[in-house]
């Protein structure tokens, strides 16, 4: 080959090389420090578009299973609600029992009428208080603890991405508070007509106990099953885009050595053009 100081064909060659070597320790840096082998359209075009693609049904899914929570929030604060007053029943059952006993002295009945009121003022309490999120579903919606017809609070909450939904059915056991509110023990004979009254509520509280426990149920295997999905997901997104760190950090540190050789590569190849100065010795 013909010595030149115009044209250093080593020294090009040499400079391509260390470019290279300089591009992928950047690479294999950004792997490194980021975690990620995909991290744009630049890495890898069709597995970024995918990936992109999964990142929004995550999110999606994610805001699927906060609102099951909430609706699962939602269904065991009624439960606890219902179950305090089903508790309480057995009480009020206990109190128009003994009411309903001719024996009683008019003093004696009316510190039973008094027992009876307080339990029933306690159970509205109750009631009031089983709300989650500002969502009540176990009294009526407009004007409750009432004898009038209304309507309940039913809760529908997104089940997948598909846009089915489940349902979360209201309760109105503020009709039972009402009803029993209406019924008094000031005689023998007035309990004996709030038992058949307590009768048909305590059937009320069980059967809202029953499908609000149905309810729940439901909502629990859906968060089960669309976190699976959401966790699945998860892992297929980090198949596609995450680093394998052992073998990132061990590329890197055989890029950095080719670097460095490259280096070194280039300083020889730049110091050929001196062989010509030998020549006018």
């Amino acid at each position: 080959m013909a010595l030149s100081i115009l044209t250093n064909p080593e020294a090009l060659a040499a400079l391509r090389n260390m470019s290279a070597a300089n591009g992928r320790v950047a690479d294999l840096g950004r792997q490194v420090s980021t975690g990620l082998k995909v991290q744009g359209a630049k890495d890898d075009a069709s597995n970024f578009a995918i990936a992109q693609g999964l990142r929004t049904d995550i999110r999606a899914i994610g805001a699927v299973v906060q609102g099951l929570n909430n609706a699962r929030g939602i269904a065991k604060v009624a439960i606890a609600g219902a179950t305090a007053v089903s508790d309480l029943m057995t009480s009020i059952r206990q109190k128009i029992t003994e009411a309903s006993n001719e024996g009683n002295t008019t003093q004696q009945q009316q510190i039973l009428q008094n027992d009876y009121e307080e339990m029933i003022a306690q159970m509205r309490q109750i009631l009031e208080n089983s709300e989650f999120n500002g969502v009540n579903i176990v009294i009526e919606v407009a004007v409750p603890f009432n004898l009038a017809v209304g309507t309940v609070r039913d809760v529908d909450v997104l089940a997948n991405l598909d846009g089915d939904t489940l349902r979360l059915n209201g309760q109105r056991l503020d009709l039972t508070y009402a009803l029993l509110n209406n019924e008094d023990v000031s005689t023998p004979a007035n309990a004996l007509a709030a038992l058949n009254v307590f009768r048909q509520e305590e059937e009320r509280i069980a059967t809202a106990l029953g499908s609000l426990g149905a309810d729940l149920r439901a909502l629990d295997l859906q968060i089960a099953q669309i976190q699976e999905i959401l966790d699945a997901t998860e892992e297929g997104l980090g198949n596609i885009v995450d680093a394998d760190m052992a073998r990132a950090s061990a590329e890197l540190t055989a890029a950095q050595v080719r670097q460095q050789l490259s280096v070194q590569t280039l300083g020889i190849a730049n110091n050929a053009p001196q062989i010509t100065l030998g020549l006018f010795q």
